[in-house]
């Protein structure tokens, strides 16, 4: 099993800057990989980031690339998403996984965002 805890979130003014963390314990060596995710009120949970668990490399949702980076210390079992520039439409509860293989199988309690406009 992995557990996953995030943290970080808050509430930040629009074009302001927040760093989400989620770090993992447990059978960590079994991730592929780690991703964000987000769900905002009324709609379904959606994909932000992800990024391979050597932290070679990565991919991003068209709505935040150039935005958010996500990152990986080699040194660390911790995953950071950088978000600058935010806008009120980042709001969301913004959530951690873990993926084995294909499947996103392990995840965060997650962390509310909100950007006031």
């Amino acid at each position: 099993q992995v557990q996953l805890v995030e943290s970080g979130g808050g509430l930040v003014q629009a074009g302001g800057s927040l760093r989400l963390s989620c770090a993992a314990s447990g059978r960590t060596f079994s991730l592929h990989f780690m991703g964000w995710f987000r769900q905002a009120p009324g709609k379904e949970r959606e994909f932000v980031a992800a990024i391979s668990w050597s932290g070679g490399s990565s991919t991003y949702a068209d709505s935040v690339k150039g935005r958010f980076t996500i990152s990986r210390a080699s040194t660390e079992a911790t995953v950071y998403l950088q978000m600058n520039s935010l806008k009120p439409e980042d709001t969301a509860v913004y959530y951690c996984a873990g993926r084995v293989f294909s499947t996103y199988i392990y995840w965060g309690q997650g962390t509310q965002v909100t950007v006031s406009s």
